[in-house]
């Protein structure tokens, strides 16, 4: 699954999302049966996740019949951003004028509410001041100013979007994805995430796409410790044949491990963790991944790895020129959320580059998302390993700017043509190992996977299709150095 941009490809005279198109046919062909287009709506912040209208495909970028025609070839994953709306909304733009029934939209807690136990991935205020026709009322706003919080305690926002969730299944996704999903309800003197009306939120949709659209999979996303983000599941059914919830879960710890094993040398916290690794029912699976739009989360390795360990990968993505964000937690401390930094960047040192090992030690981050047990997705500038964009975070002042560069398609081209060249080593070697995961059985996303302690410096799998087929032994060397190994057969 390629995770992008609806415009994160660019041509003159054409739409972004065509561009895209071409793109994937003629430089991915073989290599991605699906693609997730981060959110194409019309939007006013955050790079789409502020939608103003949620059945509109932005006009920037095309329009439902390019997204139709992505859907032709390619299995869509599209974002339903459920948790909060544009505040230049129609819908926000009723509730400050009072107009029924969208008095009842957002979410207004009274002045004594509790709210010192709400968990959030953001230290800017949780409640925002806005003028109505009916005096000054103080909003919810879980992420920013622009998003404001949909208030899920009215049947009407729950019947609203639930709609929005079957438009999305009828414009062809295959694949939903749940934004934010963790922080939906809301209730005062709670912590107001993973609430268990949360929960029974998404087993409704769940239950309702099984009816009428049973092809169409929800998956969760939850940048939260490991434990709480597999909740996202639910129960196993009692037929064995899937669960109640999600059929897919982000698997946010993977991305901090990975980078733990390369940046130590050291696979073995990666390997015991992947060793204890398994879906609660066939049918469900999880979405692995190492980067994306929204960088690297160190939250969900909280647990696994120490604070300090934490503290590392923060120092490391700092000194290698990105950013670090942070949350505020129940008792009003911060820490570190997200690292905001290229996967490359991390990896590799900007300023002293090691080209015999650079694009190898990355490279190396790819092949163990690959190997595991799931489905993979890959951030489009994985493709080529891009570099920190500072002139885009020079421009929007948001630290996230910093992995998201947008590409005109001709210099890329150009640039990708150079086989020497970093983005065209990358992008050439990624692809053959796409097309070999595509072509093993072994790598189906209920394969067999069985982890292997065969050295602290090597990260070893044995992948084994779920029906016929030959087993795939998959080796990473998470060092520096070349190593020879010799694998007995008390091993496998």
């Amino acid at each position: 699954m390629l995770i992008t941009y609806g415009d994160q490809f660019r041509a003159p005279g054409e739409p972004p999302l065509r561009t895209l198109r071409g793109f994937l046919d003629t430089r991915l062909e073989g290599c991605v049966s699906g693609v997730h287009i981060l959110p194409c709506f019309p939007y006013t912040s955050d790079d789409g996740f502020s939608v103003v209208d949620y059945r509109r495909v932005d006009p920037e970028l095309g329009d439902w019949d390019d997204i139709a025609a992505l859907g032709e070839r390619y299995r869509l994953m599209l974002d339903f951003v459920a948790n909060h709306i544009s505040r230049r909304s129609d819908w926000f733009a009723s509730f400050l004028r009072g107009e029924a029934p969208y008095t009842d939209y957002f979410i207004t807690p009274p002045e004594d509410a509790d709210l010192s136990r709400v968990v959030r991935p953001r230290t800017l205020p949780l409640l925002t001041k806005v003028e109505t026709t009916r005096g000054e009322r103080s909003v919810w706003t879980t992420f920013s100013a622009d998003q404001i919080d949909l208030n899920y305690a009215a049947p009407r926002v729950l019947l609203e979007m639930t709609g929005i969730l079957l438009h999305y299944a009828f414009r062809g996704a295959e694949i939903i994805r749940l934004d934010a999903i963790a922080y939906l309800w809301k209730t005062p003197g709670t912590s107001c995430i993973h609430l268990p009306k949360t929960h029974a939120v998404v087993r409704f949709w769940r239950a309702v796409l099984d009816d009428v659209a049973p092809h169409v999979l929800l998956i969760t996303e939850t940048n939260v410790p490991h434990a709480e983000n597999v909740s996202y599941f639910g129960e196993a059914r009692e037929n064995g044949r899937g669960t109640d919830e999600a059929q897919m879960v982000y698997n946010f710890s993977l991305a901090p491990l990975t980078l733990h094993a390369l940046l130590t040398g050291d696979a073995t916290v990666l390997s015991t963790w992947a060793s204890e690794l398994s879906p609660p029912a066939r049918g469900a699976t999880f979405f692995n991944f190492i980067a994306s739009h929204d960088g690297i989360g160190v939250t969900p390795a909280r647990g696994i790895l120490s604070d300090e360990q934490v503290r590392t990968l923060a120092e490391r993505a700092l000194a290698h020129g990105g950013h670090v964000s942070y949350k505020t937690n129940a008792d009003g401390s911060l820490s570190p959320y997200e690292l905001n930094i290229t996967l490359y960047d991390f990896l590799n040192d900007p300023a002293k580059p090691e080209p015999g090992t650079d694009a190898a030690r990355f490279i190396a981050s790819q092949a163990i998302l690959l190997s595991l047990a799931g489905v993979p997705g890959i951030y489009v500038h994985s493709l080529f390993g891009s570099r920190n964009c500072h002139e885009c975070f020079a421009e929007t002042g948001r630290a996230r700017s910093l992995n998201r560069k947008k590409f005109d398609r001709s210099a890329l081209e150009e640039a990708i043509a150079d086989p020497a060249g970093r983005p065209g080593r990358i992008f050439n070697e990624l692809r053959r190992l796409l097309r070999v995961r595509r072509e093993e059985p072994a790598f189906h996303p209920e394969g067999e996977q069985k982890v292997l302690d065969i050295g602290e410096g090597l990260f070893a799998l044995l992948r084994t299709p779920p029906e016929e087929g030959r087993p795939v032994l998959c080796l990473q060397n998470v060092t520096v150095s070349p190593m020879h190994v010799t694998i007995g057969a008390g091993h496998l």
